[in-house]
């Protein structure tokens, strides 16, 4: 497996592939161990790094994973294959936005796709949670970029930073939760459920 994750990174740098940072899936391993995670909703698959690496974190913990580039998509369950982790993560191809999980709920929610739906994805999805679980999401630096809109000329890129900035705000401001957040990797937040902590 450790073959198939080093090719995972080479492809990814090769083909310009955003996939997670070292310090941030050491940081979401680690919750999944300490806080005993059983099931993980992942928004964003790319080609399943971080899929791949959270269910390494337990042989216990299950994921589902959504993509809805179909490349990335296929990328993604080619590698889940390769490691062996199909019966554990499961790749769902489609826009999240549009997807239905009715019946289901998760322990850890990760977010990780398109910056721009950041508060779409935590409006939809935190209704999946279980008692005691959290939201966790990634890139809230943006390559070191969020508050430094000034010093972007890109008016693309300066729609993005904006967006991340408005959904830390969204997150500040949220009463129903209470999210730490943390320089760690490209900046990771952590939000979970006031009077929702586990009994």
């Amino acid at each position: 497996m450790k073959e198939t994750i080093l090719e995972m990174e080479r492809y990814a740098k090769t083909n310009n592939i955003p996939i997670i940072e070292v310090e941030s899936i050491k940081f979401i391993m680690k919750y999944i161990k300490l806080n005993n995670v059983k099931s993980v909703l992942e928004i964003g698959s790319a080609i399943g790094y971080s899929a791949i690496l959270m269910a390494n974190a337990s042989p216990d913990v299950e994921i589902t994973t959504i993509e809805k580039d179909e490349k990335r998509y296929r990328e993604a369950v080619k590698n889940i294959n390769k490691c062996g982790l199909d019966k554990r993560v499961d790749v769902v191809y489609n826009d999240a936005l549009e997807v239905n999980l009715a019946g289901h709920s998760y322990d850890l929610i990760f977010i990780d796709a398109a910056k721009g739906q950041y508060i779409k994805y935590f409006d939809k999805f935190c209704h999946y949670l279980n008692k005691g679980g959290v939201i966790i999401t990634d890139n809230l630096n943006f390559h070191g970029l969020v508050n430094k809109k000034n010093t972007v000329k890109s008016k693309n890129l300066r729609g993005i930073i904006d967006k991340i900035e408005k959904y830390i705000e969204y997150l500040k401001n949220n009463k129903e939760y209470i999210t730490k957040f943390y320089d760690i990797g490209d900046g990771l937040s952590v939000s979970i459920k006031r009077n929702n902590e586990k009994e």
